[in-house]
């Protein structure tokens, strides 16, 4: 018998806090649940982005996917790059994949890289990009954001720590984190 009632008890404890949980995903967070027992919103990501601002440049049913390391690629957009491997489009999360294909020989081509003011792709070789700000990096401890202009890049060195480097420097940066 006590187990039988031990049993009722959790279920609907179990099933208040679900109830819970489901009004507080469609927004109407409080009712069933109070103090630390509320679920706590994920902050936003600097990285990431709506897939509806994200341009992505590869095909395919995963084409929202690193082809190197299966991540999101709107959820980590402002460090995506991308190149061109044996004629077709590839969109890595990050340098870190990015280099990753260079490692393995491949012959990567055009390679762009997000621009964290506009969204767009541009030509990584004329990037200005922030190696070691407080915002987080992508497969990487070591941050790694790129600016169109050299002005912005140090506007946002200054307002979140980081250098100014160029795009060979960067991957520099990067090819440091396989050796690691």
């Amino acid at each position: 018998m006590k187990k039988v009632l031990l049993a009722i008890l959790v279920m609907s404890g179990l099933s208040t806090a679900i109830n819970a949980q489901m009004k507080c995903g469609e927004g109407k967070c409080g009712s069933a649940m109070s103090g630390e027992d509320k679920p706590k919103m994920m902050k936003e990501m600097f990285q990431s982005v709506s897939v509806d601002k994200a341009i992505i440049l590869q095909n395919g049913d995963t084409k929202l996917s690193c082809p190197e390391c299966g991540m999101n690629l709107p959820k980590f957009y402002k460090t995506n790059h991308s190149s061109t491997v044996d004629g077709k489009a590839k969109q890595y999360c990050s340098i870190y994949c990015l280099v990753g294909d260079i490692n393995k020989g491949l012959k990567v081509k055009d390679i762009k890289v997000v621009d964290v003011e506009s969204l767009k792709f541009i030509n990584a070789k004329d990037a200005f990009y922030i190696v070691g700000s407080s915002k987080k990096g992508t497969m990487s401890k070591v941050s790694k954001y790129a600016f169109a202009s050299e002005k912005s890049a140090k506007s946002f060195a200054k307002d979140n720590g980081g250098e100014v480097l160029n795009f060979d420097e960067a991957i520099k940066k990067a090819q440091n984190d396989f050796k690691k």
